[in-house]
């Protein structure tokens, strides 16, 4: 029998990736070596993370109509092995990013919505497929009342919500925060919800805990080179994972929702938290070794071949 599958309501991006050895200063003007356009958006490669770790995976997004990109995003995620049957157009570009990747693979990001906030409807196969799903893993680059509405919708049907703090820099509606069964903030994020430092471990997991405390059932904390920190639920021991260190870091771009996608497909497996968290830590190591953000997703079988060599 066919797993219930995962279903990622979230964002689709066409990336322009500019090479700069750093950022400008201001009113200064710097040449990049290169300019090039490759599928991103946080929906979509976590998406495609999800599907290329080999579980069945549908996005519902929306495509531009009118943008010459519609096309490339769509066959990268059909490549990946991603169902678009729920995908919609709208009228108008798709999602933009212009990404600014310094040497040593930090990244700074400027996105232009597009087709990612313009108005969205639900259909009754997206509600129905919502309700049927196995978990559903939502971002921060829709608007926020569709979020709120596909987690109310998951979670009256019991499937586990997962929410990626990435996008937008925003308070979080806080209608959404006991329909999640996973919260997934990097430190900056998590420091930005909470209005508490987050610059020691102990900091991290006192604003983890206040999140807790607001409704969200477990919080899953992404803090880069240093690994991550799970508080699995009250009551219960956080659990801390090292980073699997990298050879070499050539692009952080997409890591983040690697790792998010990557640790919801091990949970579905019936994967251990802890075991998850490898699983996740193995497939971000591989992810940030290579350029560009969802064309660096890595597939099962390197994840596991990794893993064996740990």
């Amino acid at each position: 029998m066919l797993p219930k599958p995962l279903v990622v309501v979230g964002s689709v991006n066409a990336d322009l990736v500019l090479p700069i050895e750093r950022l400008p200063k201001p009113g200064e003007t710097l040449a990049a070596a290169s300019i090039e356009t490759v599928p991103g958006g946080k929906g979509a490669n976590q998406a495609a993370a999800a599907a290329r770790a080999g579980f069945p995976t549908f996005f519902v997004g929306q495509f531009g109509r009118d943008d010459p990109n519609a096309s490339l995003l769509r066959n990268a995620l059909l490549g990946c092995g991603v169902d678009l049957t729920h995908a919609a157009e709208v009228d108008g570009p798709c999602g933009t990013a212009l990404i600014l990747l310094q040497a040593g693979g930090e990244n700074s990001i400027i996105i232009v919505g597009g087709a990612n906030q313009a108005a969205w409807r639900l259909s009754d196969g997206v509600k129905a497929l919502i309700a049927g799903a196995g978990a559903v893993l939502l971002q921060r680059e829709i608007p926020e009342p569709v979020n709120v509405e596909v987690a109310k919708l998951a979670a009256a049907a019991g499937v586990p919500v997962i929410l990626d703090a990435g996008g937008v820099e925003g308070p979080i509606d806080p209608t959404i925060l006991p329909c999640l069964a996973l919260l997934s903030p990097n430190e900056t994020e998590l420091a930005r919800l909470t209005g508490l430092p987050t610059d020691t471990e102990a900091q991290v997991q006192a604003a983890a805990e206040q999140l807790m405390s607001a409704g969200v059932k477990s919080v899953l904390v992404k803090l880069g080179a240093d690994g991550s920190l799970l508080l699995p639920g009250p009551g219960q021991p956080p659990l801390r994972q090292a980073a699997i260190r990298a050879e070499q870091v050539v692009d952080t771009t997409g890591a983040g929702d690697c790792f998010t996608a990557t640790y919801a497909v091990a949970v579905l497996e019936g994967k251990a938290p802890a075991e998850a968290l490898r699983f996740a830590s193995a497939a971000a190591s591989i992810c940030v070794q290579r350029k560009g953000a969802m064309p660096s997703l890595p597939a099962r079988a390197e994840v596991d071949t990794l893993l064996a060599k740990q």
